[in-house]
């Protein structure tokens, strides 16, 4: 493994934009199911990629989504394709194979999964670790953040999965409006989603009736994310002189 290449491209993915890197070992991705089949074992490392969002959007959520973060949501995968592309020319102008995952592309409508999932590589690669929301917590910005991934070849050294630091805190749960979330942690990750989530709740609330919300176009919430006391902002102090 190449601990050059390695620093070299975090360093590249940050100056294009990126606010959090991590790499994942795909060897500890085997069993989650990927579209199409079969894409861990053709690239031995997956990158993920975060932006932080707008913590002045996201604190404007109550109860249900705002049309300023359906627009910001938008807006932030629009940014997240672009960054995965231009990261993986990178690697692919020094020889070596990346696929960019889209940041926000369906590919199964019934299970809400895409290509892959962006949150299990994010926690595979130690950019955070699974919150009870089964949103990927980061420790810098708690769950204020949208992902991305890049499959690849390149010899990169794999980061370790963080802690998980949830504990007793029942914010996200608490403040469901559907009561989707079940308030059960988990020490690396949970096998099924429905051991965190009652999924049909979470499912109904974003795909139907937040759906009838006026401008509001996209499967999205954002309450369990503005909830999280993790990455809340800190007011800034006021500067002498």
């Amino acid at each position: 493994m190449s601990e050059q290449l390695t620093s070299q491209f975090k360093d590249a993915a940050r100056n294009m934009g990126a606010h959090l890197v991590g790499i994942a070992d795909t060897a500890r991705l085997h069993g989650l199911p990927t579209r199409p089949e079969g894409l861990w074992g053709a690239y031995p490392r997956a990158v993920s990629l975060a932006l932080h969002l707008s913590d002045a959007v996201l604190d404007m959520i109550e109860d249900v989504p705002t049309p300023l973060y359906h627009e910001h949501y938008q807006v932030v995968n629009a940014m997240l394709d672009g960054l995965a592309a231009r990261s993986a020319f990178w690697l692919q102008e020094r020889g070596w194979s990346a696929l960019p995952i889209p940041a926000s592309k369906t590919v199964d409508a019934s299970e809400l999964r895409g290509a892959v999932s962006h949150k299990a590589v994010a926690v595979a690669a130690g950019v955070g670790w699974q919150g009870k929301s089964l949103l990927t917590v980061s420790p810098e910005y708690g769950p204020r953040i949208r992902l991305v991934s890049i499959l690849t070849n390149a010899p990169f050294v794999a980061d370790e999965p963080l802690r998980n630091r949830c504990a007793g805190c029942s914010a996200c749960a608490d403040a469901c409006p559907v009561g989707a979330i079940r308030n059960v942690n988990t020490e690396s990750h949970y096998q099924r989603r429905e051991e965190a989530l009652f999924f049909e709740r979470c499912k109904q609330r974003v795909m139907v009736e937040n759906k009838k919300l006026e401008h509001i176009e996209h499967p999205i919430c954002g309450v369990c994310i503005r909830a999280c006391p993790w990455g809340r902002p800190k007011k800034a102090s006021a500067q002498a002189g």
